[in-house]
């Protein structure tokens, strides 16, 4: 059997399935996913004395691996005293992917890196918005294998933003699946 891409999946078997359970009439009105959006917070991170010098780069990097896309930095909007944050202080960081990096990304989502999750049971469908937005939240970066355990000195998780233009949070529930991520029973 041949590996697909994503992509060609979608434009292949995806879209005549939705077509078949909600009876579009052309294949522009399939839903489809339009974005990525990877985010990282670090303002806990931004606390230690090496923070700008050794963390935040390395942190960017890692990103800029897994995602194949450096990075945007994310400053705070307002000074908080109580969480010791400066206006303008980097407190996170986010990358938006579109087109074939997007497909890539989730490809490798859902073939490698979920698997690699310890103790995973499948995501809650609950996570699914009325918008059909998936959020996907993973407590360390460490199971994408691009990155080596043995050389990384910071620890941080992700949160991981699936965006598209269903109309129902059905249609994009359904999408989700036939797209092959796992949800719980």
């Amino acid at each position: 059997m041949k590996n697909v891409n994503l992509k060609e999946k979608y434009q292949k078997e995806i879209i005549p399935k939705m077509k078949e359970i909600f009876g579009y009439r052309n294949n522009l009105m399939a839903p489809r996913i339009e974005k990525v959006i990877v985010n990282v917070g670090v303002g806990r991170l931004s606390q230690q004395a090496s923070f700008n010098d050794k963390i935040l780069p390395e942190v960017i990097s890692a990103i800029s691996t897994i995602t194949g896309q450096k990075p945007q930095t994310a400053p705070a909007k307002k000074s908080i005293a109580s969480f010791k944050i400066r206006t303008g202080q980097t407190v996170g960081l986010k990358v938006t992917l579109r087109g074939n990096r997007m497909y890539d990304f989730l490809d490798r989502l859902v073939k490698i890196v979920f698997p690699r999750v310890r103790d995973f049971r499948g995501i809650d469908i609950k996570n699914i918005d009325q918008g059909g937005n998936l959020s996907i939240g993973l407590k360390e970066y460490l199971v994408f294998p691009e990155i080596s355990s043995e050389t990384s000195r910071v620890d941080f998780g992700l949160q991981i933003v699936i965006v598209s233009n269903a109309e129902k949070r059905e249609e994009a529930v359904e999408l989700y699946k036939l797209i092959g991520i796992p949800f719980k029973k």
